[in-house]
């Protein structure tokens, strides 16, 4: 009764905030104990590495990018939906209408969550400074969107700058990402 894999689709279930990883490991036992390999493909937490910075030392996290939300590659045919949801921890699926059936994922958006997957899983630490001290930057978010300004500081742990504009004739210094802010 083994299904092809095509016929598989991304379901979003909702859980705990918190809880997300833990769930990932009941789910993933109890598939294991029903032998339900066939129906259920994938389960997957989206996290991204994060660098925290304690006592001087810097320490990678994993965060849960989508808190409270747990993806699943399955085909829910008969009592797979019931079985999912009756694990502790599991609030229900997204999209359900009340008794009605599970709503899958369109394939452009299972896409966009499994290439931010991806790109959080390459994205390097090391990431080069795309600005350099006293150079002329356009802000283009925000508040200030429009204005010109000079970098002062770059802070590459917050992946932030400290831009001083002009601001009715008088300079004024802002706090801006990286993705706030373009080269002149």
């Amino acid at each position: 009764m083994a299904e092809t894999k095509s016929t598989k689709k991304w379901y979003v279930v909702r859980s705990v905030s918190g809880q997300e990883n833990k769930i990932k490991e009941y789910l993933e036992s109890e598939i294991t104990r029903l032998n339900l390999a066939d129906y259920i493909e994938q389960i997957l937490v989206p996290t991204e590495k994060v660098i925290q910075v304690r006592n001087g030392k810097k320490t990678q996290k994993e965060r849960v990018f989508f808190p409270g939300y747990i993806m699943v590659q399955a085909s829910l045919a008969g009592e797979i939906p019931h079985i999912i949801k009756s694990i502790n921890g599991v609030i229900g699926f997204l999209g359900e209408t009340k008794g009605g059936d599970p709503v899958p994922l369109r394939q452009a958006e299972v896409n966009r969550m499994l290439g931010k997957v991806d790109e959080l899983a390459v994205q390097d630490d090391n990431v080069n400074i795309p600005f350099t001290i006293g150079e002329t930057i356009k802000v283009i978010d925000g508040p200030f969107n429009g204005f010109n300004g000079t970098v002062e500081k770059i802070n590459e742990e917050k992946r932030k700058l400290e831009v001083m504009v002009k601001i009715f004739g008088r300079k004024t210094p802002l706090e801006l990402s990286y993705m706030q802010v373009e080269k002149v």
